[in-house]
């Protein structure tokens, strides 16, 4: 008994130097920058809901999807540029996002790709899984009980993370799979030519009835400039009965 008390007192102590030596995201994912309904100055893909225009709360309690990540093209610029996929509840109409993903961004002209999680408006984090151009990743956050969400990052390289947070001012109102342009302390950020972006085996639980994209009430996004003039990014229609679309980039 002594011995399996001083392995669990060992494990947690990693656990919690592993939780401290996590790196602050220098970028937030905040909630969606409405323009009107199917536009936003900062997301690409998808969104459901109970109601578009009067969701319920606490309804979400899980979100998965799956993608392959991008190789973004830096060439021809050393100005830098940002993108990012995640899956994620909340941020489509309330303050807070509960989400985990992957960085695909050029810095100084070079491609740099990260996993990260975020539970905003608090700050978000780096995390520990490797991360490169055409790597397969399968997301999912959670919510467990009492504001606890755990948010779990797979790669197709083998690694693995999970956490645990909690988040006192969650609405559940929203489950989303979303690229985007990430943002600063000076708003959105130039977006990272990524491409095409595929995303598969969407898949969320609102009322705990488990479905797909179009097995709920849905919004399919594009990412504008301000006035909505420019599209930056086309969400395609859903594919392969909901639980597909892809997101292909046309303008920073």
């Amino acid at each position: 008994m002594k011995k399996l008390f001083l392995l669990s007192i060992v494990s947690l102590f990693v656990l919690i130097s592993a939780n401290i030596n996590l790196t602050p995201l220098a970028r937030t994912h905040g909630p969606r920058i409405k323009v009107k309904n199917g536009q936003s100055t900062n997301w690409s893909g998808y969104a459901v809901e109970t109601n578009l225009s009067n969701p319920q709360n606490n309804a979400v309690s899980n979100v998965q999807g799956s993608w392959v990540v991008p190789a973004v093209d830096c060439s021809g610029s050393t100005s830098n540029k940002y993108s990012s996929a995640w899956v994620g509840i909340d941020g489509y109409s309330d303050g807070s996002v509960e989400q985990t993903g992957t960085e695909h961004d050029c810095i100084n002209g070079s491609a740099q790709y990260y996993a990260w999680y975020e539970m905003y408006p608090k700050f978000g984090y780096k995390v520990p899984l490797t991360v490169h151009a055409g790597d397969t990743i399968s997301a999912s956050v959670k919510y467990l009980s009492n504001g606890k969400f755990q948010l779990t990052l797979q790669s197709s390289n083998g690694q693995s993370f999970s956490t645990t947070q909690k988040s006192a001012r969650a609405g559940r109102q929203s489950a989303e799979w979303v690229v985007e342009a990430p943002s600063s302390s000076g708003g959105v950020l130039p977006l990272a030519n990524f491409g095409t972006t595929s995303i598969s085996s969407a898949q969320a639980t609102l009322n705990n009835v488990v479905g797909n994209v179009q097995s709920f009430a849905n919004d399919r996004i594009d990412m504008v400039t301000s006035g909505g003039t420019v599209i930056k990014a086309q969400t395609s229609s859903l594919q392969n009965s909901g639980t597909a679309f892809s997101v292909t980039w046309l303008h920073e």
